[in-house]
């Protein structure tokens, strides 16, 4: 009987599999990602829990993932800083949680340029500055923590 009971806890831990990264999961329940790009406003300085799938995840250090709602719709960044969290490469197309602080970045042309040229850097894509729009806000998540589901 224990052995049952041990093989069933073994194959639902395969099965259900997630990976936790940074701090543990605070808030209740998540915000959805067109509410927040809809009324970024209405969450900058707070903290915040989005669903979605992973899209994007940086080529270079893992320090960012994008996350899209399940519909394919909008997609909000998680970012943090170098080396405290690192998003494998092979999340992209699952789906995840991630919490963190809304934060609003103002930039001229010339740093929605230069940020543009970094990324495509970053991910191996062609540069075209002028199909960067500017002056520019971004809104982005200061991730603290997610989960990755398998």
């Amino acid at each position: 009987m224990k052995f049952i009971a041990a093989f069933t806890v073994v194959c639902t831990a395969l099965l259900g599999a997630e990976t936790k990264l940074g701090k543990a999961l605070a808030l209740k329940e998540a915000t959805p990602i067109g509410e927040i790009a809809a009324h970024p406003a209405l969450y900058v300085g707070k903290a915040v829990q989005v669903k979605g799938k992973v899209t994007e995840v940086c080529e270079m250090m893992g320090c960012w993932m994008n996350l899209a709602e399940d519909s394919g719709g909008r997609s909000l960044r998680i970012k943090v800083d170098d080396g405290d969290i690192v998003f494998p490469k092979s999340a992209i197309g699952k789906p995840a949680i991630a919490e963190g602080n809304l934060v609003e970045f103002k930039l001229t042309r010339e740093q929605a340029v230069a940020r543009a040229r970094h990324e495509a850097e970053e991910q191996g894509r062609k540069f075209d500055p002028a199909k960067v729009k500017g002056p520019a806000t971004i809104y982005l998540i200061q991730g603290t923590g997610a989960v990755l589901l398998d």
